[in-house]
């Protein structure tokens, strides 16, 4: 997804379905989820700037925490050790806290990882699966708690690390960060590259039952993607992460490469139809902001014909 730019175009290679050992959760359907990821692109944008439909259940992710850091340069990785890269000048925990308040429908997330720090590429890097679990859950809970957070999402895009190792380091984090109460959700943010798909699908096999959204990135595929081809691009992912809730996706950033977001929309509209609409994420508000959350706004009326509940 980025940290400061939108993911390079990439064209889907379909990946072995692994075998999966877990049981998977019920099967999606249509829901009323509207995710909106928020504070990557240092512009200033705010939770109230964006409208939030009462009838949708509404998930900001701030984008991003990135156990790298900046004291080096070029940066480098602190093997689970995450800092802040989301405008926390912006999104404080004061303002954590009042969109909360002032909306009961509204949770507010994190996101780990990204493509790129100080526009260097972001790897997923440990020196051991023990060290780098105990070092994640110390310091993500020491975050979540400061800011009152309700879930974490994993987009990890660049890998120095087996996806074996990735499964265990990520599945045992997330495992433990609900075991403690320390998190009520967690989601993971693939998109059609074959090594991701291949890092995501080991941890999905080994650990698909703790983890409750998965955020695909439909908006890598190129401009020239198709009503009928962005549905296709769908179902694949229904086999890829069986039993998953599976949301669509586009972005609102201003390019020519992604697909559009009309043709995104109409997309949408033909999953729900279909009955396999569990919800729609944006990357990002940092980018609507500048077309008045014209398309916000559009997804999220989508989904309020949806059943409410979690």
């Amino acid at each position: 997804m980025g940290y400061s730019k939108l993911i390079a175009l990439l064209v889907l290679v379909p990946a072995l379905v692994a075998v999966h050992v877990h049981v998977p959760m019920a099967s999606a359907a249509n829901s009323n989820l509207f995710r909106d990821y928020i504070g990557a692109i240092f512009n200033g944008v705010k939770f109230t700037d964006v409208p939030i439909n009462p009838r949708v259940r509404f998930d900001f992710i701030m984008a991003f925490v990135i156990d790298y850091t900046t004291a080096t340069e070029p940066p480098t990785p602190t093997n689970g050790q995450f800092n802040i890269f989301w405008q926390n000048s912006v999104l404080t925990a004061s303002a954590v806290a009042g969109i909360k308040q002032s909306n009961p429908n509204v949770r507010v997330a994190i996101s780990l990882g990204g493509a790129t720090v100080n526009d260097r590429p972001v790897y997923f890097n440990i020196t051991s699966v023990e060290s780098w679990v105990e070092n994640a859950v110390s310091s993500l809970t020491s975050i979540i708690h400061e800011y009152n957070l309700d879930g974490i999402d994993i987009d990890y895009e660049q890998f120095q690390a087996d996806p074996a190792t990735f499964a265990e380091c990520i599945g045992r984090l997330v495992t433990t960060l609900k075991s403690n109460g320390v998190i009520k959700f967690a989601s993971i943010a693939p998109y059609g590259n074959a090594d991701v798909q291949r890092h995501y699908q080991a941890l999905w096999a080994s650990y698909g039952s703790v983890i409750d959204y998965v955020n695909y990135q439909f908006y890598a595929y190129g401009a020239s993607t198709t009503e009928a081809q962005y549905v296709d691009y769908f179902d694949q992912q229904l086999v890829n992460y069986p039993g998953g809730n599976i949301l669509a996706s586009f972005t609102t950033a201003a390019t020519t490469t992604s697909v559009s977001i009309n043709t995104s929309l109409s997309a949408c509209q033909t999953l729900q139809s279909q009955g396999k609409l569990y919800g729609i994420f944006i990357w990002a508000a940092d980018h609507s902001r500048s077309q008045g959350f014209k398309y916000d706004t559009q997804a999220q009326a989508l989904l309020a014909n949806a059943p409410a509940g979690y």
